[in-house]
């Protein structure tokens, strides 16, 4: 098992801005949560990961993020590492908006108090939430507090991107205002992401690329080239289309699983 970093001597970094080879994950002696995965995202590109619950999204999350190792293959992340946007904020309450930015900014070595602060005004720009630095987490709402969290991941400074269901507690409205957000930022910062969903017209609306992993265990089961143009929306026919077809696939899946269970 190898967990790769970008250098010049990887021949992945040539070709991959993340790469999976033949990466299989157990836990303990119990059976395998993901198997024989291979799975490679070009630089600049957004993939989305889908599957039924259980399937292994979250834990292809940790993999490439190098909070876990797999059990066999390689994975390849660059040498910055990947920033990673869990679902729930995770915003520390007794500090303002700012300084859990600054906290972040400091644990990767930033140095000097005003330049932190600084920084963190710029970010906190970039996700258009200009003069809400003072405030706390309690006088932010839920779309407030994930866009503060995604200024604290792009603190890292690191090109790749991971998301695991970041916008999956808020309405449908602050939703589709964060797809907005998420797309124009990542256009803007040349991002790499890779997103977990289990929203199949989220997939489609934001994706380049959507994955879709069969149930337990997890394996590539299809891949869908979105060709619809950006700025796309949820409710568009194009994406509707699309949105079906994967739909069905994944419903084989999970039927698959059941039968087999």
């Amino acid at each position: 098992m190898t967990l790769l970093q970008d250098t010049a001597e990887t021949p992945l970094a040539a070709r991959a801005a993340v790469s999976l080879q033949h990466v299989t994950k157990r836990f303990g002696a119990g059976p395998s949560v993901l198997d024989d995965v291979s799975l490679d995202v070009a630089d600049g590109e957004f993939v989305c990961l889908l599957g039924a619950s259980g399937c292994g999204k979250s834990t292809l999350l940790s993999l490439i993020a190098g909070l876990d190792a797999p059990t066999s293959g390689n994975v390849f992340v660059p040498g910055g590492g990947a920033a990673l946007m869990f679902q729930e904020p995770a915003l520390f309450p007794w500090l303002t908006a700012s300084q859990n930015i600054e906290l972040a900014l400091r644990l990767g070595g930033e140095r000097g108090k005003k330049a932190r602060r600084a920084r963190a005004e710029e970010l906190l720009d970039l996700v258009r939430l200009q003069g809400a630095g003072s405030k706390r987490v309690h006088e932010l709402s839920g779309g407030m507090r994930q866009r503060v969290a995604m200024a604290r991941a792009l603190a890292q400074d690191s090109s790749v991107l991971l998301m695991d269901e970041p916008f999956a507690a808020l309405d449908a409205i602050t939703r589709d205002v964060l797809h907005e957000e998420l797309v124009r930022i990542r256009q803007e910062r040349d991002l790499t992401v890779v997103f977990v969903t289990h929203n199949v017209r989220e997939a489609v609306r934001l994706g380049d690329r959507v994955v879709l992993l069969s149930s337990r265990p997890g394996r590539v089961a299809r891949e869908y080239d979105v060709q619809i143009r950006q700025p796309r929306r949820i409710e568009s026919p194009e994406v509707a289309s699309l949105s079906v077809e994967i739909t069905e696939h994944l419903r084989d899946e999970i039927r698959r699983h059941g039968n087999a269970a």
